[in-house]
This record gives structure tokens, sequence and C-alpha cells, in this order.
């Protein structure tokens, strides 16, 4: 999968708050998102959000 800084992803599971969209703000072997509903930031490695994955919000 190709991701880009600053692209909003959908992803399987909600977050607590909610919201199941993403905010990618690093790329590489770990991501860091930051959800688009409550702005807290979390660092996943690539296999799990390539994993959970489900479609783009806005590129």
């Amino acid at each position: 999968m190709d991701f880009q800084v600053g692209e909003v992803i959908k992803m399987k599971k909600p977050h607590p708050c909610g919201t199941n969209e993403w905010k990618l703000l690093r790329v590489g072997m770990d991501f860091r998102l930051q959800c688009n509903g409550c702005g807290r930031q979390v660092m996943l490695p690539r296999k799990i959000v390539e994993k959970n994955f489900r479609g783009y919000v806005k590129k």
C-alpha cells in the first residue's frame, strides 16, 4: 500500500471516542495516526495499519 502524510483514512474498528477516521502524521515502518474525533495520537506498526485499513476518506 502507498500511504502519504496528510491523508485521512478509515480503519476497521472505531476509536473509543466513536470515530474511525484517522489522519496520517508519519509514514514508515511505524505510523503516527491522529484521531479526527478527539485529536489523540497513536503509533502503530505498518502491518496493523495495512490489516485494518478500510479506505480513504480524503487524499
